[in-house]
């Protein structure tokens, strides 16, 4: 007998010189190793030599009860442990296990295998772990040790060793810090056992290693470059999208690392469970988890975008590789280790409970610990698709080739937008031949329909748009259910005979259309099968629906019902009835406040009429029937009406007084005034303040010419003062003298100081203060287009189409509104942003602006754009709507339109009045402006509505 070496040194077993072979050589004996297991089906037979203890070699008499689970004796006792009789020590007999393959070779340790400097980008194949031998395999034939290193492996010098990452790799294996004696007697399944619960050790250092490497080479490296990597003002964001919440994750599995080294130093080489500190960190890190694993392909794509567009990040990573700890493995293999951690410690414990004996403790808490993780690996999989699909969508908006010049903002950077779905699809095409088939990639997303072609470009996929984006808000679907079409099958490696005897497959077509353009944008695509054909079907309704019930959720102008139940005219064929009050089709609306009561004035074709808001009365104060404009003037006791060519004027209070039963109709008659003076063909007027004046501007026409007069509007106490003094209109005098314009002038646009008249060659800036000094612009400026094709191009588009004005955006920037399209000027006519146009979705009639929005009105919608971007923001349907008022100076935003109402079952089609109100932010009030606001929060009148200079 031996006395031990060291207290601190498990003992080497040595045989005595006297010693002789034993009578029973079943591995039975070594149950200090075996967990109580028998895997020798012969009954054991007690030897009659002494027995040793194996960490003592003291001599032990007896055996433990047949059938009672026996733990080891260990210096430090786990929680785990029951109490258990020592068991016998034979001498010692080399017992080799036959090397075999387990079934959990497939997770390597983390060294440089190929399954993780090979892996994917995709996210998908990182949680499913790549083939590598492990650990844990049944115990193979190890190298030839020489006696002293043999010796020093199986101490606890080997696992301090091990610990701290000094053991050569091959030696860090759980077959080589344990006594080879020991390792004999084991049964298979714990053998195999103790290796996977070796691996959990390793892999969890390894683990460690590699994202403490993560914050050492590549983060603090990015940090202390000189010269910069990443340009300053981008490099925090740039660590923060790549690397997210690394740390916090790191500091978890330091703690659980620390944890797990402690219990392997307690039980070495028999270690009994490590389950108990996964549970508990896997409850405290499954938030920071979350949070990197969504993010991750978004990480991956910023990386890679990085990666393609900078020189300086490439080299910078290429001597990062060669950092000896680092081992060539590339950045993606490092930041995707946090998303395939769990899904290999989940199957690790999966081996390891297999192979646990059923009276063990942890039949019943590994399966707790191997849900929890598996429930929390599935619910990462809907962000992780949600994060993938992001890249897609990022990547399809890098490939994106628009129609040159055309400003198309589609809001494809806001972090709300998404691909909900993207495909091939085929078109049918005219051709020189009859037809031909053509490819196209459609991507449907959260807000527009995009139609492309794929293009190749020096390796990269780009796509065109074939046709312009239709938004979801104007997309209507057509028919799915049509017969399939056959399209003919081009062969590229076709012979002879294949060419004349061609094959055809069928195709399934479906319709869609733009609702605004129903015959020139309406589009026929074919799917390769019908359950493709379903699967379009039910994306494209689905996206529609939600985008509606998000736009009515999120809108910058809520419509709001003034008046309704307003007849126009019966049904064809409905009898007249004396009970229906028939007022005609509403011409002409202005809001009227009096007394600090609100009115609305609204002209139709019967007469006159005011009514309260929120009342249902409905007072007629004149019998001008289809007035073709109204005013009101509060300041000034004013409404104008724009009637038969001429302007006249009334009092406005007297329409109040009407209303309210306090006067009579004689009475308003009585403060009739003709403010128009001799002139009888009125074509339009246009009451507003210019300068710091109130000012009311008109346009009669003569014989091939138009004149444009302005009339100041005076002060009730200055108009009695002057009708004292002389005859004629005593509110409005005459501001300058006349000026004549093209004859074809329509409509005219109030700026600050200036005015703008509509005309069919474009917009004629003039200054009402000085007409007749002759100064006039014509903008936008087309001088110089034979010396420019962007300007010429940009003047062939506008002089097709029909100027409505113009409104400001900014202190150096305008926007000149035609029916069909917009573009941008300076404050001298010139064009902007490379002569860019802004094509709208419907044709307008009208326009107004409320903010920094622009409404345009056609029959069908209302479409409202952000001013400085052109994006389109909103789409209001209705039927035969029509812009009826539009505030009259910068800080009125009263907006009132008239469209069919739809909502009764009353016989006759009705009319009702609406206002279109800017909406706020919840939590917001219209005094509040903060940095990054949104235009809601941020408008106020005076950055919009600057001087024209």
């Amino acid at each position: 007998m031996v006395a031990p070496n060291s207290s601190k040194e498990r003992p080497r077993t040595r045989t005595p010189s006297n010693a002789q072979p034993p009578r029973n050589r079943n591995p039975m004996y070594w149950s200090i190793y075996s967990n109580g297991r028998d895997n020798d089906p012969a009954p054991a037979v007690p030897p009659k030599e002494p027995r040793y203890d194996p960490v003592f070699l003291a001599p032990v008499s007896t055996s433990p009860p047949p059938g009672k689970y026996t733990r080891p004796r260990y210096t430090s006792l786990s929680v785990y442990e029951p109490q258990s009789a020592s068991m016998a020590f034979p001498e010692p007999q080399q017992h080799r296990l036959a090397p075999r393959r387990s079934a959990l070779g497939l997770f390597a340790r983390h060294r440089g295998s190929k399954s993780e400097t090979g892996m994917s980008a995709s996210t998908t194949s990182l949680l499913k772990p790549g083939s590598s031998r492990g650990s844990y395999d049944a115990t193979p034939e190890p190298p030839p040790l020489d006696e002293a290193r043999e010796a020093m492996l199986t101490t606890e010098e080997g696992l301090r060793l091990f610990q701290k990452d000094q053991l050569p790799e091959a030696d860090q294996e759980w077959y080589r810090l344990v006594p080879k004696e020991a390792r004999a007697v084991l049964g298979k399944d714990e053998v195999k056992r103790q290796s996977i619960l070796f691996e959990v050790f390793r892999s969890e250092k390894d683990y460690v290693a590699d994202l403490g490497l993560v914050q050492e080479v590549f983060i603090k490296g990015l940090l202390n470059a000189n010269p910069p990597v990443v340009s300053q003002e981008n490099l925090q964001s740039f660590i923060s999208e790549v690397f997210g919440n690394v740390d916090a994750i790191l500091s978890h599995h330091h703690r659980m690392l620390a944890a797990l080294f402690a219990r392997q130093r307690e039980q070495h080489p028999m270690v009994q469970s490590v389950t108990d500190i996964i549970l508990d960190t896997s409850l405290l890190f499954r938030s920071d988890y979350e949070t990197y694993i969504k993010s991750y392909p978004l990480a991956e794509a910023r990386h890679r975008s990085e990666l393609k567009k900078n020189s300086k990040y490439r080299e910078w990573l290429q001597q990062c590789y060669h950092h000896p700890q680092v081992r060539k493995r590339d950045l993606v293999t490092f930041i995707s280790r946090p998303v395939t951690r769990l899904p290999r410690l989940r199957l690790l414990l999966d081996e390891i409970f297999k192979l646990t004996d059923s009276r063990h403790p942890d039949r019943e808490l590994l399966p707790l610990l191997i849900r929890v993780l598996s429930d929390f690996v599935k619910s990462t999989q809907p962000g992780i698709a949600a994060a993938e699909g992001k890249v897609k969508f990022w990547n399809l908006c890098e490939s994106l080739l628009y129609v040159k010049a055309e400003i198309m903002d589609m809001d494809l950077y806001n972090e709300s937008r998404s691909l909900v779905y993207s495909g091939t699809l085929v078109r049918r095409m005219r051709s020189e031949m009859g037809h031909t088939w053509v490819d196209l990639h459609v991507a449907l997303l959260d807000n527009y329909l995009l139609l492309t072609k794929e293009e190749q470009h020096n390796g990269v996929t780009r796509y065109r748009l074939t046709s312009r984006p239709i938004p979801l808000e104007y997309l209507r679907l057509g028919s799915f259910d049509d017969p399939a079409d056959s399209r003919r099958e081009k062969l590229e490696d076709a012979g002879l005979l294949d060419r004349v005897r061609p094959t055809y497959k069928a195709v399934y077509p479906f319709t869609f259309y733009h609702a605004s353009s129903k015959t020139t944008r309406r589009y026929t695509l074919y799917a390769p099968s019908d359950n493709m054909r379903k699967k379009w079907k039910y994306a494209l309704a689905d996206a529609i629906t939600v985008r509606k019930v998000h736009q009515e959720s999120n809108m910058w102008l809520a419509p709001h019902d003034v008046r309704t139940g307003f007849y126009r005219h019966l049904k064809p064929g409905q009898p007249p009835d004396a009970k229906l009050f028939i007022m005609g089709k509403i011409t002409a609306v202005a809001p009227m406040l009096s007394h600090r009561r609100s009115f609305v004035i609204i002209g139709s074709a019967t007469g006159v009429y005011t009514a309260r808001r929120g009342k249902t009365d409905l007072t007629k104060i004149l019998n001008i029937v289809n007035p073709t404009s109204i005013y009101t003037l509060p300041e000034f006791n004013k409404v104008i009406i724009h009637h038969n060519h001429e302007i006249i004027s009334y009092s406005l209070d007297m329409f109040a007084r009407l209303s309210l039963g306090q006067t009579s109709q004689s009475g308003v008659e009585s403060t009739y005034e003709k403010v128009s003076g001799n002139e009888r063909n009125v074509l339009f007027c246009k009451p507003g303040v210019v300068g710091n004046r109130t000012m009311l501007l008109y346009a009669a026409k003569s014989f091939m010419q138009v004149t444009i007069y302005a009339l100041e509007v005076v002060l009730p106490s200055e108009a009695h003062a002057q009708t004292r003094r002389r005859e004629g209109s005593p509110s409005f005098r005459s501001f300058g003298d006349p000026f004549t314009v093209p004859k074809d002038a329509y409509d005219i646009t109030l700026l600050t100081r200036n005015i703008g008249i509509c005309t069919e060659k474009g917009v004629v800036v003039a200054d009402p203060i000085n007409l007749t000094s002759g100064t006039f612009t014509l903008v936008p400026d087309f001088t110089k287009a034979n010396e420019n094709a962007a300007l010429n191009s940009l003047r062939v588009k506008c002089e097709a189409a029909r100027p409505l004005g113009m409104v400001r955006c900014d202190a150096s920037e305008l926007l000149v509104v035609y029916d069909e399209l917009g573009c941008y000027i300076t404050r001298h006519g010139a064009p902007t942003r490379s002569c860019s146009y802004i094509r709208w979705e419907t044709k307008a009639v009208s326009f107004a602006h409320v903010g920094v929005h622009l409404l345009l009105f056609s029959s069908g919608f209302v479409e409202i754009r952000h001013m400085p971007s052109g994006r389109l923001t909103q789409v209001l349907e209705g039927q035969d709507i029509r812009l009826l008022y539009s505030g009259l100076s910068p800080g009125e935003k009263v907006t009132l339109m008239a469209l069919r109402d739809g909502g009764s079952d009353a016989p006759g089609l009705k009319d009702k009045i609406v206002e279109l109100v800017e909406t706020r932010e919840l939590g917001r009030t219209p005094s509040v402006s903060s940095p990054g606001a949104s235009p809601r929060s941020e408008y106020t009148a005076s950055s919009i509505w600057d001087m024209w200079e």
